[in-house]
């Protein structure tokens, strides 16, 4: 097992312990009966398990020139930062600490790069990219490593990105987190521009969480605007997972993205406590991801209710804790929109 500083690796992350918790009665189930894991890549493999490398685009403030963890702060940053991070997988053996949840992924240096048509080097064909936007209340850290589980967890076979946008990671600072989201949307618009521009790459899929749903409605709006049904080949799934926006204002934006607007696929939960609480503070306007399925039915779109399977009490982040909710995402990912 790596052993990995004290900032990153001293505590499992939540995240970490509720994916063990509900694995490790199944893992010790088998135990019996299986052997220890071999080292070779697994049947159906991700793209990471055969070369550990997290593409990064960001919009936050270096922190020491990204030499060491935490990498980037919580500050808006004057431009795009373009990054290649090289990872450090978790052990792979069944009874390892990993197979429980309590050693994980981690950071094991930052490589800035110069472009994001660079991002993705020559290889046999163009392959598809991954984008995961996160949401709100994370850290640059635990934003990327929560899209390595995601990619690694529905066996992603291209190459994966974290478009990572300045929350502060506090409890309390929504509102400079939904600002500092919206105020990154031109960079995502950008960072899409430069990878539909690479030879490299063939389909874009994008995973959005929470607030990260709102940034990513904003640049595929401003992209259609910009290039109009051209880039609807280029584009494949777009996920949203618990999406934390307006109702109205979302409709709107399917409105405003033509062909786009096929490609998507909603993962709701009306007992998500978290976006009961955001519809709050909004002045009590629904979120998309706590709206009934009928209603979103309407606008055409492909919906997930996921009410039914969580087990915790806010079910919030379904997508990376739950079996079915990663099948979906996959399924979405495999099926041509």
């Amino acid at each position: 097992m790596i052993v990995r500083d004290a900032y990153s690796g001293a505590v499992a992350s939540r995240r970490a312990v509720l994916r063990g918790l509900a694995s490790a009665a199944s893992t010790f189930a088998l135990a019996g009966c299986a052997g220890l894991a071999s080292t070779a890549p697994r049947f159906d493999a991700s793209g990471l398990s055969g070369d550990p490398v997290l593409l990064v685009a960001t919009t936050r403030k270096p922190v020491n020139g990204a030499h060491a963890a935490p990498w980037y702060g919580t500050e808006r940053a004057s431009g795009l930062n373009i990054a290649r991070a090289r990872l450090a997988p978790p052990a792979a053996s069944r009874f390892s600490l990993a197979a429980v949840g309590f050693d994980d992924w981690g950071i094991a240096a930052i490589e800035p790069a110069a472009r994001v048509e660079d991002l993705v080097p020559p290889a046999n064909g163009s392959r598809d990219v991954l984008i995961y936007v996160h949401g709100f209340n994370q850290s640059f850290e635990t934003a990327a490593l929560d899209a390595v589980r995601l990619s690694d967890g529905i066996r992603f076979r291209g190459e994966t990105m974290v478009f990572s946008w300045p929350s502060r990671a506090k409890l309390f600072d929504y509102g400079y987190d939904r600002e500092s989201a919206m105020w990154s949307r031109d960079a995502l618009q950008r960072v899409l521009d430069g990878l539909m521009a690479s030879p490299n790459v063939d389909r874009i899929h994008i995973v959005a969480h929470s607030i990260g749903t709102m940034v990513t409605m904003e640049g595929l709006r401003q992209l259609h605007a910009a290039r109009g049904d051209a880039i609807t080949g280029r584009i494949g799934a777009v996920v949203f997972a618990s999406p934390d926006i307006d109702m109205d204002v979302f409709s709107s934006s399917v409105d405003h993205i033509g062909p786009l607007a096929r490609k998507i696929t909603l993962i709701t939960a009306a007992n998500d406590r978290a976006l009961a609480l955001s519809g709050w503070m909004a002045g009590g306007i629904t979120r998309v991801g706590a709206a009934h399925k009928a209603q979103l039915a309407k606008l055409g779109l492909r919906v997930i209710d996921a009410s039914e399977q969580g087990w915790g009490i806010v079910n919030h982040d379904l997508f990376l804790s739950n079996d079915r909710i990663r099948g979906v995402i996959r399924s979405a990912i495999d099926t041509p929109a």
